[in-house]
């Protein structure tokens, strides 16, 4: 069976640091950010939601969801994106022609758009790291430690583990794209 490499995030863990986002723009000299953190149960970061002793504020990392299905993949005229055979969805620069096909396709708003460079760039899950046995960069950089990378066809994995013990979802599931970016749910808040 092949590798189907992908990411759980616990958002239980999730701190809302952006790490992650800091360290996949310097590890990947990128131009826009490939990790979203989003703030959730709150109007914005620095203003949780609720009243005291209830307060409450949640974090979502979005990123590339390497999708087994990438439409973005089957919209680029050029073939610029490639699905790899472990995973991960990956641009190649040298045939991107800024037709930007793919950005209203992906459901998950994750494709940027560089006028500059008159390029697409998106997350391409450090493919260079993972060919040389290591992890994508925000995984290690994880101050949280809510970032969990390995092989989801592997039922000995740390992720695969992980999935199967607790409560994960996708996002969007309902588009069909079957993504390889799960995430473990907050725990509800008990009242004090």
């Amino acid at each position: 069976m092949n590798k189907r490499l992908g990411l759980v995030i616990d958002q239980e863990r999730c701190i809302g640091c952006e790490a992650c986002t800091v360290a996949c723009m310097i590890e990947n000299n990128a131009t826009a950010p490939w990790i979203q953190v989003e703030t959730q149960n709150a109007a914005q970061k620095d203003t949780p939601s609720g009243r005291f002793p209830e307060l409450r504020m949640d974090f979502l990392p979005r990123l590339c969801n390497h999708c087994s299905q990438p439409p973005c993949v089957d919209a680029c005229p050029n073939e610029a994106l490639v699905k790899r055979e472990d995973g991960p969805v990956i641009l190649d620069e040298n045939k991107c022609d800024g037709c930007q096909a793919c950005v209203p396709v992906c459901p998950y708003n994750i494709i940027s758009y560089i006028p500059e460079k008159n390029l697409i760039e998106k997350c391409n899950l450090c493919v260079h790291r993972i060919d040389q046995g290591l992890e994508p960069f925000c995984v290690i950089c994880c101050e949280g430690q809510a970032m969990h990378f390995g092989d989801l066809n592997d039922p000995k994995s740390e992720i695969s583990k992980i999935i199967a013990e607790k409560e994960t979802f996708q996002l969007k599931p309902d588009a069909g794209t079957n993504p390889s970016v799960y995430y473990c749910p907050p725990k509800p808040r008990k009242r004090i």
